[in-house]
């Protein structure tokens, strides 16, 4: 079996199970391949073990729920996702967002941990490096909102924040995505759409709305964020378009990717 085949059926798998107890061995016996192959492959593709994308993939739907529906006990949220304690929901929990699931109820949602794609092949050009990410849900709503604006952030040296800990990078994507949450209007939604490019898919088709968001971001660079006994500082690269002649899924995402790179020139 090829390997960009495998990683895609093991993807696919994880998404119809995540409710279930999902095992490393289990997957792999399903797809008829060893525990190592599988593990190897993912985090040689996606520098990530396959439970650790569960974990993620797990809270970032628990996330929603508890977003979305704030009458749902957290309990059963938990066993819902395959936690049989409040307890061990919430360590879980705490560790991806960072907060506990009691505070996340105030927070506005946002796609944190998107489902992730096959590989690129070798030789793709810069847009399909970057397809890892699935947008569909961002897609959908761009169906609705074709002549709103969209606000494009991304990480300024995120190799050095990243040089000092993963955790550190962990910690500077959630800080990008809570400044962009706070910059952003009621109706307005933050999706991420790579490693740490995020966009605000905003609700109006004002170009000054969106420029006005873009300065809120500008003055928080260079504040800091904490990362046990550091402080580190944090600026965005940001930029504003509209993408309202794209029609197909490929247009929307080379139009931002192009918009993301454009920025940093």
């Amino acid at each position: 079996m090829q390997n960009i085949e495998l990683l895609m059926l093991a993807l696919e798998y994880i998404e119809i199970h995540l409710c279930d107890e999902i095992k490393t061995e289990d997957i792999a016996a399903c797809l008829f391949c060893s525990k190592s192959t599988l593990e190897k492959l993912f985090r040689g593709v996606h520098d990530i073990s396959v439970h650790e994308y569960i974990v993620r993939r797990r809270m970032m739907l628990a996330a929603k729920k508890i977003s979305q529906n704030p009458r749902i006990p957290i309990l059963d949220i938990a066993l819902e996702y395959g936690y049989s304690t409040h307890e061990s929901f919430a360590r879980a929990f705490e560790q991806v967002w960072n907060c506990k699931p009691s505070e996340f109820r105030k927070a506005k949602f946002t796609e944190l941990f998107p489902r992730l794609n096959v590989p690129p092949r070798k030789g793709d050009n810069y847009i399909m490096q970057r397809r890892h990410v699935d947008i569909s849900e961002l897609y959908d709503l761009f169906q609705e909102r074709k002549d709103c604006f969209f606000v494009l952030c991304d990480i300024k040296d995120m190799i050095s924040i990243n040089e000092i800990s993963r955790k550190a990078g962990d910690l500077a994507i959630l800080e990008q995505m809570r400044r962009m949450t706070e910059a952003s209007g009621e109706e307005d939604i933050v999706f991420r759409i790579g490693g740490d490019e995020f966009c605000i898919l905003t609700a109006s088709s004002d170009a000054a709305y969106a420029e006005q968001i873009t300065e809120k971001l500008r003055q928080m660079n260079g504040q800091r964020f904490f990362y046990e006994n550091q402080e580190i500082p944090l600026s965005l690269h940001v930029t504003a378009v509209s993408l309202n002649e794209c029609q197909r899924y490929e247009e929307v995402f080379a139009g931002l990717h192009n918009a993301i790179r454009k920025s940093k020139e």
